[in-house]
């Protein structure tokens, strides 16, 4: 095979590179996992092939031989590191020697000195042997001193088709339970299977049953309890919310470029969109004027394409510890990709970034620095996580953000149309029980000229506040009442929201349809 052909090859699963790895004699192993089940029973199949012993040793067990009795009854009592490190040393048969837990042991501290070293004689040893040691953890803590004598493998978390072999299973074992229904057609099969993606094998399993056990059926419709058990990862981390969105694309009036922009990848994370030669949707800006339905989007967004919707609030990223502000946006992005497929909401990202172009005097540059770790990862990440990013002052934006690339698109959400205040009138009243049909709509939504959808939303319910103190019923005389009292924003920021219309023209898709027919017709100026 060429060096070209070798370039073009597909990457090595996990499995695969830790027996190529264990063959090319690595001495020392660091495999970071939550799943020690699973990477026992994938070691296991490499000493099978390689006709070798496996070995594992914790310090509350010592050492076991893993599918059979314990090794022998002077090693099964070992729980001394140290000695564990010896013992390792001593045996000549060919083996697979895994440790569990071992990273608080390999941390940069006196109590751990004689470990670090007794690691690195292990290294040397090994290095002329058939033997060799694996260190299973789920966090990477490691003293310097043994970097050149550890090789990391980061083992991922189970793909799709490891889902859909545990979906098998299930399936099987209680399809002879007359009290279970199962409803699993092609499409529903797929729907569970992504929905699962980020979870670990274990607990997928305890999802998948759980759903069984709550109404004795496994459907589509159990989608919602799969995010459930994410939704305990989220609150684990404790740097990004989880937000359970009640708001359906229904909901919003108006914006129908983007409406149908976000319907036609509504199937593009699908296993069908990347043999079709599609990649993932990287995600999308909405700049506009407030209150115009921004942040409504991203929650509807999330449920039109039935996926977790995570906020990411920068004021969280952001701690006084010298380093510790970049630490905590690596965690919560590492979190958003453990159980991507995902929609990573940042709202009002201009004030996140805002003091990034002088951030050297202000902070010390951590501003930058977080931006750049932020902008990096837009641009390499290979997981599926949507990101949909709000802003209302462009002039606030960094340049880097809006370069094609990071985000597939940038929309221009502007004050609703004349039609799309009508809509978003009939969205409200309805919302509040009231029949749109009682009311003049076309009146209404001419009432509201250069009124957002906030503001419209907020007349209703002023003037439901005034007929309740009256004890009378809404009607349209009302409503138009509470909407000639208002002052809308387009009146006292009518500057900047120009200036926002400037800016948009040729640099953003707008989010509407534009009704150039009914936009006022510009003034030609003469010098008189």
């Amino acid at each position: 095979m060429t060096k070209h052909e070798l370039s073009k090859a597909p990457p090595l699963s996990a499995g695969a590179e830790l027996e190529i790895l264990i063959r090319a004699r690595y001495p020392i192993l660091y495999v970071v996992t939550w799943e020690e089940r699973r990477v026992e029973q994938q070691l296991r199949e490499i000493a099978q092939r390689r006709k070798k012993q496996l070995i594992s040793w914790s310090i509350a067990a010592g050492f076991v031989k893993v599918g059979s009795e314990p090794a022998n009854t002077r090693a099964q009592k070992v729980s001394d590191p140290v000695e564990a490190l010896d013992a390792v040393i001593e045996q000549k048969e060919p083996a697979i020697y895994v440790f569990k837990d071992f990273h608080r042991l390999m941390r940069e501290r006196d109590c751990n000195t004689v470990v670090i070293r007794k690691l690195r004689e292990v290294a040397l040893a090994l290095s002329d042997s058939y033997k060799t040691l694996v260190i299973m953890s789920p966090l990477l803590e490691m003293a310097p001193e043994l970097e050149k004598d550890v090789c990391v493998v980061d083992y991922p978390l189970p793909g799709a088709a490891d889902f859909d072999g545990l979906l098998t299973r299930i399936c099987r074992d209680v399809a002879e339970s007359a009290k279970v229904t199962l409803s699993l057609d092609d499409k529903a099969r797929e729907q569970l299977i992504q929905a699962a993606l980020g979870l670990t094998l274990q607990e997928a399993e305890n999802v998948f049953a759980k759903t069984i056990v709550h109404d004795g059926t496994l459907n589509a419709e159990d989608v919602s309890l799969v995010f459930s058990e994410k939704q305990q990862l989220i609150r684990k981390s404790g740097l990004l919310e989880y937000y359970e969105s009640q708001t359906g694309i229904e909901d919003i009036g108006g914006l129908e470029i983007l409406k149908d922009w976000l319907a036609k990848r509504s199937i593009a994370f699908t296993e069908r969109a990347r043999e079709f030669g599609l990649p993932a949707p990287k995600g999308v800006l909405l700049v506009g004027v407030q209150g115009c339905g921004k942040s409504l989007c991203a929650k509807a967004v999330s449920r039109m394409w039935r996926m977790p919707l995570l906020r990411f609030d920068m004021g969280r990223m952001f701690a006084s510890l010298v380093g510790s502000s970049e630490s905590n946006i690596r965690r919560a992005i590492a979190v958003a990709e453990s159980i991507a497929p995902v929609v990573l909401w940042v709202d009002e990202i201009d004030k996140a970034f805002s003091g990034s172009q002088g951030s050297a005097n202000t902070d010390g540059g951590t501003t930058a620095r977080v931006l750049s770790t932020f902008l990096t990862w837009l641009s390499e990440k290979q997981k599926p996580v949507f990101v949909l990013a709000t802003a209302n002052n462009i002039s606030q934006l960094p340049p880097e953000l809006l370069r094609k690339g990071r985000l597939d698109e940038i929309f221009f959400v502007d004050l609703p149309s004349r039609e799309e205040r009508r809509q978003v009138l009939d969205i409200h009243l309805r919302k509040r029980q009231r029949d749109p049909a009682r009311f003049d709509l076309p009146a209404l939504a001419e009432a509201t000229d250069g009124f957002s959808g906030a503001e419209i939303e907020e007349a209703v319910i002023s003037a439901l506040y005034d007929v309740f103190y009256l004890d009378k019923e809404l009607e349209t005389a009302d409503l138009l009442r509470t909407i000639k009292a208002a002052v809308p924003l387009s009146r006292t920021m009518a500057e900047e929201i120009s200036s926002l219309r400037a800016w948009a023209e040729g640099r953003a898709r707008f989010a509407s349809r534009r009704d150039d027919a009914a936009a006022a017709p510009t003034r030609r100026k003469l010098e008189i």
